[in-house]
């Protein structure tokens, strides 16, 4: 299997880097730190990654298993006179969650500059102002400057500048959750290093070649291309998915902390193939490990591009529940996360052409 101390190990890493879409330079040198031996790794020009379990046999089934790299975040737009910092948001953002909240900002040196996000104070505000909804677009990032000439030529921020949240990943023994930032979908880049790990000594009946996709969270982009280079004959997602038990009762509820994995029937981006769904289902089954089924009338992962690519892909999508996802920080439960390594593990140990070619 995989090492407890390896894997939260991996994870704390890959939560604390810095990776907004387009910028995921730090996650890609985690990655590239935790890969081992028996996987060679492959970059393209969009900072994808491709890692090649190196008993890979060339005449067998390709199986793509695939994480996102990228994490939601904000990019500078302008500098104002008296110093503060506008911005827009990358990928999707509920616009109170923001203010009030630390950001690290990347300069043009590659330092990281540390800001807060603000908003007038209640002191100043009519009433009306008080009343009124927030959006982004009214925010700025307070760096402590007085001046827009300092921003620029001491603290060096430039417009475009990658903005992500400042927040430091722990784990809570007591209960075995984790807490931190970027959970989708470093989670998911880890559970794909833990899946290859699992599987290095299988003698497989598939081929199988790990992708982290880039710039999922503005439109699935790094997937359109690593599916179109990988070309899988079956592909498997995972995903940080967003955790619904803190405002569903127990029978709505799809996405629990500590209540398996889930697999998605449906989103806006793909109806997910129900041949390869049962197939996966009924690999948990056999081998005991909890999960929960998920329709989804929202949202959309890479499997929406991968599914699509070449011929057509049957592809799933297997999510480790988030609370709070696309805010600063989430928890989740490290059992689920171990659940979702174990399941693609078994799912790819029994795969073969006979079963793929009945998909």
């Amino acid at each position: 299997m995989f090492s407890t101390t390896d894997s939260l190990e991996m994870i704390k890493d890959l939560s604390n880097a810095n990776g907004v879409s387009g910028f995921e330079d730090e996650v890609v040198k985690v990655i590239r730190k935790y890969a081992k031996d028996h996987i060679e790794v492959k970059e393209d020009c969009l900072r994808n990654l491709y890692l090649h379990r190196k008993k890979n046999k060339g005449n067998q089934p390709m199986v793509m298993i695939d994480a996102h790299s990228d994490e939601v975040g904000f990019m500078v737009q302008s500098i104002k006179a008296n110093g503060l910092i506008k911005f827009i948001p990358i990928g999707g953002w509920v616009a109170q969650n923001v203010p009030a909240q630390r950001v690290r900002i990347t300069n043009a040196e590659g330092e990281v500059i540390i800001g807060v996000v603000a908003t007038k104070p209640p002191h100043f505000m009519s009433e009306v102002e008080r009343k009124q909804p927030i959006e982004i677009s009214s925010l700025v990032i307070d760096i402590g400057a007085t001046s827009r000439k300092e921003v620029i030529e001491i603290f060096k921020i430039e417009v475009g500048a990658p903005i992500v949240p400042d927040v430091t990943f722990s784990y809570n023994k007591t209960n075995e959750t984790l807490l931190g930032k970027g959970f989708d979908n470093r989670l998911g880049c880890a559970a794909l290093i833990d899946t290859l790990n699992t599987l290095e000594k299988e003698d497989l009946k598939v081929d199988v070649v790990g992708t982290v996709s880039s710039q999922e969270e503005v439109g699935t982009r790094g997937a359109i291309v690593t599916a179109n280079t990988v070309k899988p004959d079956v592909a498997i997602v995972f995903e940080g998915t967003p955790a619904d038990d803190t405002f569903m009762d127990e029978y709505e509820s799809q996405a629990a902390l500590k209540k398996g994995p889930q697999i998605r029937h449906r989103d806006r981006s793909m109806i997910t193939h129900p041949r390869f769904a049962k197939f996966s289902r009924q690999v948990a089954k056999e081998v005991g490990i909890d999960f929960q089924d998920a329709v989804r009338s929202g949202g959309g992962t890479n499997g929406g591009s991968i599914h699509l690519s070449n011929k057509g892909v049957p592809t799933i999508v297997i999510g480790i529940p988030v609370r709070y996802i696309h805010t600063h920080q989430g928890f989740s439960a490290f059992v689920d996360y171990k659940n979702a390594v174990k399941w693609t593990s078994e799912i790819v140990k029994q795969l073969n052409k006979e079963i793929i070619d009945k998909f």
